[in-house]
């Protein structure tokens, strides 16, 4: 049992038992709340993340962990993580350094917009990716 002035402990640990070990995560930029993009971690992930303060992130497409901005210099430095009820999403609120999220070059991964019947993009390109990843 707890004092009154002693604050209650709480769990922050991801369920990495369930989705094949991986939990998906939306990166928010900590200034504006806008969404950023949607990745996944492994535990391996998580835990470089808590020691680091930068986002590393389990890539399912190349099947490997990385460190966002790790080849564009974009990089998420980490202001707080949020956990979701039932432990099996997070939420980054990120300084996301460069201005760029996507891989496509845009600021967000979240770049095309359905809005009144007609489709838009409403992210702008920051650089050229064909530049980038060289």
């Amino acid at each position: 049992m707890t004092s009154p002035t002693s604050a209650p402990s709480i769990d922050f640990s991801p369920d990495f038992t369930k989705n094949g070990g991986l939990v998906p995560v939306i990166a928010q930029c900590a200034r504006t709340l806008e969404v950023l993009m949607l990745a996944h971690m492994n535990e391996e992930a998580f835990s470089l993340t808590c020691a680091t303060g930068e986002a590393h992130y389990w890539s399912r497409s190349r099947n490997s962990l990385w460190r966002k901005g790790e080849s564009s210099g974009h990089v998420q430095k980490v202001k707080a993580m949020r956990l979701d009820c039932d432990s099996d999403a997070l939420l980054l609120l990120v300084d996301q350094t460069g201005g760029a999220a996507c891989h496509t070059g845009r600021r967000s991964c979240f770049y095309r917009e359905w809005k009144d019947g007609a489709v838009s993009l409403c992210s702008p390109l920051i650089f050229d990716p064909t530049e980038v990843y060289k």
